[in-house]
């Protein structure tokens, strides 16, 4: 029986996946190399020389990156410093003859993965890119998993990895097993019924069902029989008995959206259910008994609501026996990369489009803008892109027009800063919209250093070759200035 080749790939659908930019000034040396890789899968794409290469690179995205190191224009680390510019996890093989080993040894401290040494032998390359584009599906699967978290725990859909996307999380954890009423707070947008679906999913009454009901959209009228539901002859359209969403959801969860909104009378109705367990159908004197989680959202501050008349204080104790506040885009825009990548993944499926990536501008743009309509416009706008995206990659051209340039909406995003982002006593976020710098004066260098330093962090998503470039630093004054100011 004939015995495999060492260099026969354990999975070459695996490999298919992963893309592989040659370059190298002998165009027919390349096209040998990416012969070979594209033996075992490998998308490969040739490159002959390094401004071809570089080009490559702004147009396209690449998981493996094999360049000759001396080439008659562009070199090889010039290629390796591009390649890591538009994406910091591309893995670098770098080619090179006898003579040129220190620069070989020089690229491998500026983030090479290997170095391979003329005259090249095809099974040397095959193994090093295997190795990386292993290294890149670990990275992956990381990445998939900081991002969904643990599915099996249900938080699939709960996209992120700063530091109040974990906290959120682990707070969901110990929330959703017990019976506890849940008040959840946040802004238009910022995914509320997906946070109170996560705690169903994870309660004890996942297998009974989940109903929303956004209390913002009906009369008072209305709401009540879809509450309570009502009997036939009740008022004038009641041509027959209504199951009411507790009676729906009886054994499982209710989710009121907009409970801030809720008019007044209903608000007594609801506190009479929460603290006796039974509901009244309108137009009926028998009473039901019901089994329901109650979890209510709203992005209302309800304490405002009470002191003007508007909400009952009792039925606020009653709702927020536990409390989770989900924070803005803008509290957490080093998660807009991952959310990017979600949402392209989704959208892309759906409408049936060929993906490959988005360009670093376009990353940039969807980095900067102020996002007042949170995770829900930043899903919106990647949708429209990938809509109406021709060549398979994500560019500035895609945008929609609230996030062109020449549109006063990017323009006044791109000086927004998070308005709990603090200086002393200025907030930044007035500082940026009156351009009052007077407003800094007399403020510690340390303090403004630290503050800008870390919104630049957040605009880059944490990518920190890019803030130091944005801030004309180098790295290590970064990375060091990090340390100091204790920045994630």
């Amino acid at each position: 029986m004939p015995q495999p080749s060492r260099d026969a790939p354990s999975d070459l659908s695996a490999n298919a996946l992963v893309r592989v930019l040659v370059v190298d000034n002998d165009i027919v040396h390349g096209r040998t190399m990416g012969e070979g890789l594209e033996r075992l899968g490998f998308r490969c794409t040739i490159a002959g020389g390094g401004n071809e290469g570089a080009r490559k690179l702004e147009q396209e995205s690449f998981d493996v990156v094999v360049t000759d190191l001396m080439m008659n224009d562009i070199g090889g680390l010039e290629i390796l410093a591009r390649a890591k510019k538009a994406s910091p996890e591309t893995e670098v093989i770098v080619v090179t003859g006898h003579g040129t080993i220190p620069s070989a040894v020089a690229a491998m401290q500026q983030g090479a993965t290997t170095y391979l040494q003329k005259p090249l032998d095809l099974s040397h390359l095959r193994q090093a890119v295997e190795r990386a584009s292993e290294g890149i599906r670990l990275k992956r699967q990381n990445a998939e998993l900081n991002r969904r978290l643990d599915e099996k725990f249900g938080f699939e859909g709960v996209v992120g990895s700063s530091p109040l996307m974990l906290t959120l999380i682990e707070r969901l954890k110990r929330i959703a097993p017990t019976d506890a009423t849940v008040l959840i707070q946040g802004e238009t947008g910022t995914g509320k019924e997906l946070v109170a679906q996560a705690i169903h999913q994870n309660s004890p009454r996942k297998a009974k069902p989940f109903v929303a009901l956004n209390c913002a959209a009906l009369s008072e009228n209305i709401l009540e029989s879809e509450l309570f539901g009502h009997v036939k002859g009740a008022f004038t359209d009641a041509s027959s008995d209504r199951v009411g969403k507790f009676e729906y959801a009886n054994g499982g969860t209710l989710f009121l959206d907009e409970v801030g909104d809720m008019p007044m009378a209903t608000q007594i109705k609801l506190l009479r259910v929460l603290e006796s367990g039974e509901i009244t159908r309108v137009g009926s004197n028998s009473p039901l008994k019901v089994n329901v989680r109650i979890l209510s959202a709203t992005n209302r501050n309800l304490e405002e609501a009470i002191q003007s008349g508007l909400f009952r204080s009792d039925l606020y104790h009653r709702l927020k026996v536990v409390t989770i506040a989900i924070p803005t885009l803008r509290e957490r825009s080093a998660d807009i990369p991952l959310l990017i990548e979600h949402f392209v993944r989704i959208y892309s499926k759906r409408h049936g489009k060929q993906i490959t990536g988005v360009s670093l501008a376009a990353r940039k743009r969807l980095g900067a803008f102020a996002w007042p309509g949170n995770v829900r416009q930043l899903r919106n706008v990647v949708e429209s892109m990938v809509v109406v995206d021709c060549d398979g990659t994500l560019d500035i051209d895609d945008l929609p027009l609230e996030l062109e340039p020449e549109s006063s909406a990017a323009v006044d995003a791109a000086a927004v800063v998070p308005a709990d982002a603090v200086l002393g006593d200025v907030v930044l976020g007035d500082v940026a919209s009156t351009g009052g710098i007077t407003a800094l004066v007399g403020k510690p260098l340390e303090e403004i250093e630290r503050i800008f330093i870390s919104e630049t962090l957040k605009l880059t998503g944490g990518n920190r070759e890019q803030a130091a470039e944005l801030l004309g630093i180098g790295e290590r004054t970064l990375y060091r200035k990090i340390k100091e100011f204790q920045l994630t």
